[in-house]
């Protein structure tokens, strides 16, 4: 299955800077078998190390962390040879062994001249830690996300289709092949961009079989909590899961405390959200005072949005039938809102973005706003069908003088008044 990753990290490998690599992101999104892949195609040989349940491996770090013993002492495990530059280490589950986790600094220092990718399905949870020290600038690091769309279209052989809204993104000329893309999108929602569940769709079509799979993968998310967590932040956390949809589903979809139970307070639940990030499990999409550079800086940190990482889980936890997106009855225009307002969040930030919204003192709230790599602030609308007509943007854009803004919806490409109209398909070319 083609990745993005790959190209990410072909550049990593060819830096002359390069340090040990920490792939980060959510259990499933594909994060060995991209390291794995890309083993296979760019090195002479590949060793992989995997933590959990591996009692012996565990011992080779705990001795010390002497990269020049470590390395014998894996060869001597795997019997095979590890050359520099040649070979390929990957310390898979490196959360389950903190000291191989703090051996990447020795790596870096000591040993620069072996590739390293260390992954982890609950490295953001490693990482606050205290017991052991996380090599901080030691490492290069980088978040993998479920396919987006782009990537979905390519693993349903449409390749072609991909290139050619990249092409028109361009011109925002219409897309001749506009309700075929859309199509692709409708199924998209439902799939998602998780590999095996995707992979399913693909060998079989059968959205009951797709479904059947994002339980089970709902299911995994649900026994890390009890796992990783400590006991006591375990029901919190869970009880933080089980409330999202609820959350997603009100017409104000600010994140309330009360939804998780009655008189919850944002104290007792802040570090079982703040785990949910960490894990990669969901997205915080905080809201801006202020439509001005850096977006940061005018930040209200009590006032938020959650959505899913994927929206595949999301249709998946909702129990949402395929029909039921496909054909779009009136009576889910209400939810199909929210539901498209996950997979822009999810497009947004599989792009490198950092999206935040914005309300003023009246009525008006703009979905989405990032900050571009010029500096520029871009707001983007966002509407699950093609009705379009909304004051909030226009409202952003005179009062802050942006050099032009995003209308997402069902609509073909177009531009006026330095609006760009994008298909809802087209999102992930934005950047």
């Amino acid at each position: 299955m083609e990745r993005k990753m790959y190209k990410k990290l072909q550049s990593w490998k060819n830096s002359s800077h390069r340090r040990p690599m920490l792939l980060q992101g959510a259990r499933q999104v594909g994060k060995t078998y991209s390291a794995l892949d890309f083993g296979k195609k760019e090195f002479a040989n590949t060793i992989y190390l995997n933590f959990e349940g591996s009692p012996y491996l565990k011992n080779i770090f705990s001795a010390d962390l002497n990269p020049h013993r470590i390395i014998e002492a894996i060869s001597a495990f795997t019997g095979q040879s590890i050359l520099p530059e040649k070979t390929l280490l990957i310390f898979d589950e490196i959360q389950a062994c903190e000291e191989a986790l703090t051996s990447l600094k020795y790596f870096c220092e000591e040993a620069p001249e072996y590739c390293i990718i260390a992954a982890g399905s609950l490295l953001g949870v490693a990482i606050n830690r205290e017991k052991y020290s996380f090599p901080v600038g030691k490492v290069d690091m980088l978040t993998m996300y479920p396919l987006d769309f782009e990537e979905f279209l390519i693993a349903n052989d449409a390749p072609k289709v991909a290139s050619m809204i990249r092409e028109y993104a361009g011109t925002c000329q219409p897309f001749p092949l506009h309700e075929q893309a859309l199509d692709y999108y409708q199924n998209y929602l439902i799939v998602g961009g998780m590999p095996q569940v995707v992979k399913e769709y693909v060998e079989t079509k059968d959205f009951n079989r797709v479904m059947a799979y994002q339980y089970t993968l709902n299911d995994s998310y649900i026994a890390d909590m009890a796992k990783y967590a400590t006991p006591q932040n375990t029901a919190k956390t869970l009880a933080v899961w089980q409330c999202l949809p609820a959350q997603l589903a009100k017409e104000n979809q600010k994140f309330q405390y009360k939804l998780i139970k009655s008189g919850a307070r944002a104290h007792q639940y802040e570090l079982s959200i703040d785990w949910l990030r960490s894990a990669g499990m969901i997205h915080k999409c905080y809201l801006t005072k202020e439509g001005f550079l850096p977006l940061c800086a005018y930040t209200d940190n009590s006032s938020f949005k959650i959505y899913m990482v994927d929206t595949g889980l999301l249709c998946s936890k909702f129990r949402i039938p395929a029909n039921i997106i496909k054909n779009s009855p009136h009576g889910f225009d209400g939810f199909k809102g929210a539901l498209v307002e996950n997979y822009i969040m999810q497009a947004l930030c599989a792009n490198g973005l950092e999206p935040y919204y914005w309300t003023s003192p009246g009525k008006a709230e703009l979905d989405f706003l990032f900050q571009d790599a010029k500096g520029n602030i871009i707001p983007v609308e966002v509407k699950s069908a093609d009705h379009v007509r909304s004051k909030s943007l226009h409202t952003f854009c005179k009062k802050y003088q942006v050099p032009y803004a995003y209308r997402i919806s069902t609509r073909n490409f177009g531009f006026e008044n330095n609006i760009k109209s994008y298909p809802l398909y087209a999102a992930f070319t934005i950047a």
